[in-house]
């Protein structure tokens, strides 16, 4: 019988811990329609992360909702089967493969096998892609030659492995889908792209696919890829991520310097987790929201995410703007060069010539500029948000790059601007303590009492090392756990506090890794997550936990 263990894992998720591969696919499979407030679920090796609405289901709800599913799940006839049977009506998927990779005598040392034992051992079995990993187009393949489980990673990982690498790590075989670090042992290459924006199907390899090697090397051996893998009709040329303005646009903007880092970013990519592409979006998603409200957008309309300043638009034409977020000062300079009043948080009325700059915040860390209409960004898979990890979305802005103002998403009519929104919250500065309020879990128990106590109470300081995937935190004292060796991969959340071997942790924020495999020991609650992305490098952090770390008992 299946009995998942249900762990907190921040305000608005849960982790189900199971006993293998087969537990964890079962209950995924058998899960069914979703509670309201459900948003997603993302299977792992051993877990099944659910990301659920605090404001509409507990944490206590959502376990007793995984309970119900296993429990019906062993009076099911035949109980859980774990990794589903061969069926005629699941997608199958014929990888080939030259084996000459870096590790494959070793591996083939290791597990007693001659080069070609290994590879006839390799292409002999059907996988079933599991889970979904780190980055689009990763994704776990489970079964295979039991000779190939319990394969070690490299004791120091690689800082480049090619994208098209055929590898084997833990009890899975993988293809990684661009160039990366990676620690797993590499047997071959693939010519064939796991991961392809100019596809109908970005990801050849989705979970519940089965998968077989093929070696290239052998006689008689072809491949060409599937129909329903075809690559999309060529579009027109244009600029790198951003649409190109119109013949005769309302208005648009030349982009004279785009700063440190102007991305586009608006909510994300909800319910893409299976394809390994995590959620994404503005990092201050009230401050997002607040711009588009001025300007009278909807809350999720596109906006501009200027990190640290230094962005300068001329106005071609005439638009309303908004600016939100970090305490900068806001330049307004007309074509004549007389400098206008302006402010953040305020609607701002620009005329053909204008020129707007965003200077260096002393408080906070981005800003985020809206126009009424909308920002004509070119969405990728349903989103005009730009993931860094991912490297899915609009480029970053660049100096000449031209802005289009368009109809906002859906082609909803803008609404009325507001002049009187509500002052912006107070943001920290260089060298200031913050504290964060978390929740404790889902592995607190891998580490000391005392790393508890350190966690809390010592106080941790932002590093230069800090992006949008993560803060990387650094304090006096480490970390110490009391259970070593491998965590196997599992789900991950923005706010996750992720420690690595080092013992220094990584505060995750929007653009954080689907899965990883280091404990986190807890997560920054929802309503802080906002504060959270506008500390600035050099600022301290301390974390306040709102309870004790506990499992969700029934």
């Amino acid at each position: 019988m299946i009995v998942p263990r249900c762990l907190p894992a921040g305000d608005g998720a849960v982790l189900a811990e199971l006993r293998s591969l087969d537990e964890t696919l079962a209950l995924f499979q058998a899960l069914g329609q979703r509670p309201a407030g459900v948003e997603d679920v993302v299977p792992a090796a051993r877990t099944l992360l659910v990301l659920f609405r605090p404001s509409a289901l507990t944490a206590r709800e959502v376990a007793a909702w995984l309970r119900r599913a296993a429990a019906a799940l062993a009076d099911a006839p035949g109980g859980a089967q774990g990794v589903p049977s061969a069926a005629s009506d699941v997608r199958r998927v014929e990888i080939p493969v030259r084996y000459a990779g870096e590790d494959l005598e070793a591996v083939a040392d290791l597990i007693g096998l001659t080069r070609t034992e290994l590879i006839d051992r390799h292409t002999g079995s059907d996988y079933l892609a599991a889970f979904a990993g780190f980055a689009p187009g990763f994704v776990y393949l489970a079964g295979g030659d039991p000779c190939f489980h319990g394969i070690p990673r490299r004791a120091a990982p690689r800082v480049r492995v090619p994208a098209g690498s055929v590898a084997v790590a833990g009890d899975f075989s993988a293809v990684y889908p661009s160039d990366s670090p990676g620690g797993w042992q590499l047997l071959g290459v693939t010519p064939w792209r796991m991961w392809d924006m100019d596809r109908a199907e970005p990801a050849l390899v989705r979970p519940g696919f089965r998968v077989r090697f093929r070696n290239l090397d052998a006689a008689g051996v072809a491949y060409s890829l599937p129909g329903e893998n075809a690559r999309l009709p060529a579009a027109a040329p244009a600029a790198p991520g951003v649409a190109t303005a119109p013949a005769s646009p309302p208005a648009c903007f030349e982009v004279l310097s785009a700063g440190p880092q102007t991305l586009v970013q608006d909510l994300g990519r909800p319910g893409l987790t299976g394809m390994g592409v995590s959620l994404s979006g503005a990092l201050d998603r009230g401050a997002l929201r607040a711009a588009n409200r001025i300007v009278g957008n909807p809350a999720d309309a596109p906006a501009l995410e200027n990190a640290l300043g230094g962005l300068r638009l001329v106005c071609r034409g005439r638009a309303v703007v908004a600016i939100t977020g970090a305490r900068a000062e806001i330049c307004l300079t007309t074509a004549a060069g007389i400098r206008l009043p302006a402010a953040l948080s305020q609607p701002l009325a620009l005329d053909d010539g204008d020129e707007l700059r965003i200077g260096a915040p002393d408080a906070g860390v981005r800003c985020y500029v809206a126009v009424r209409g909308g920002w004509n960004a070119a969405p990728v898979l349903g989103s005009c948000a730009t993931d860094t990890l991912a490297g899915i979305g609009p480029a970053p802005l660049r100096a000449g790059d031209r802005l289009a103002v368009g109809a906002v998403p859906g082609g909803v009519r803008p609404g009325a601007v507001q002049a009187d929104a509500a002052p912006p919250p107070a943001l920290p500065r260089r060298g200031e303590l913050v504290t964060l309020e978390i929740v404790l879990g889902p592995r607190t128990d891998w580490f000391s009492p005392e790393a508890l106590d350190l966690l809390a109470e010592q106080e941790w300081t932002v590093t230069p090392q800090s992006d949008r995937v993560g803060m990387r935190l650094a304090g006096a004292e480490p970390l110490a756990r009391t259970r070593q060796g491998e965590l196997p991969s599992e789900g991950t959340v923005a706010g996750a506090i992720q420690v690595p071997a080092g013992g220094q942790p990584v505060l995750f924020l929007a653009d954080h890794p689907l899965t990883g495999g280091y404990p986190v020991i807890g997560a920054v609650i929802g309503r802080d997550l906002d504060r959270a992305a506008q500390i600035p490098v050099g600022a301290r952090l301390r974390f306040r936990p709102i309870g004790p770390f506990k499992e969700i008992l029934p």
